[in-house]
């Protein structure tokens, strides 16, 4: 049996902080793991941004809930879902994946938690370390023949642990210097990967 295990944002949904950093006009805030690999260095600079310009888990709230699975993204996901099951793993955080899930048919997503007081985002839990990664590991564990696609650096640890493991359309400096994993910049194609089964 093999299952599909996607990155989120970037992939099937906008960029939440990205929306953010526009709607506040706050260009500090557009970092992503694009730009900072490490995780924890990334979330200190978003928490410590959104501190000091008064931006609240409320505030953040009401931006996504104007914001739209990426174009084609849910017949994407509707397509693949007739052909083998679909995990979202992502670095997304529970409160936000509220507002997005059913936006996407309700897949499973697989993400972090803040830890807010008081409408202040505090902090942050994650699922566990690495845990894209893990999660794909865990699953080969139980069988499972594992596809994954990503965007980001982050998500080069899940593509490389995956039995096949792809780029979706991930920055060109990415793509550069990793140039043994498959990149795609269409559903279509990124579809086509999935249905193909070696003989």
């Amino acid at each position: 049996m093999r299952i599909l295990c996607l990155d989120l944002e970037g992939v099937l949904f906008p960029e939440v902080w990205i929306a953010v950093a526009r709607h506040f006009e706050n260009d500090s805030l557009l970092v992503t793991t694009r730009e900072i690999p490490d995780y924890d260095e990334l979330m200190n600079h978003r928490i410590r941004l959104l501190r000091e310009s008064g931006i609240g888990l409320q505030e953040i709230a009401r931006i996504l809930a104007d914001l739209k699975p990426l174009p084609g993204a849910s017949e994407f996901l509707r397509s693949v879902q007739q052909i083998l099951p679909v995990v979202i793993l992502s670095d997304t955080f529970e409160q936000f994946s509220q507002a997005i899930a059913p936006q996407l048919g309700n897949p499973m997503i697989l993400c972090n938690r803040l830890q807010v007081e008081q409408n202040v985002i505090t902090g942050y839990v994650l699922r566990q370390r690495d845990g894209k990664k893990q999660a794909i590991a865990a699953f080969q564990g139980m069988n499972l023949e594992v596809f994954a696609a990503g965007d980001s650096y982050n998500d080069l640890s899940m593509i490389r642990q995956a039995d096949r493991g792809a780029l979706f359309r991930a920055p060109e400096t990415i793509i550069r210097d990793n140039p043994g994993i498959p990149s795609f910049t269409e559903y279509e194609d990124l579809l086509r990967w999935v249905r193909f089964q070696p003989s």
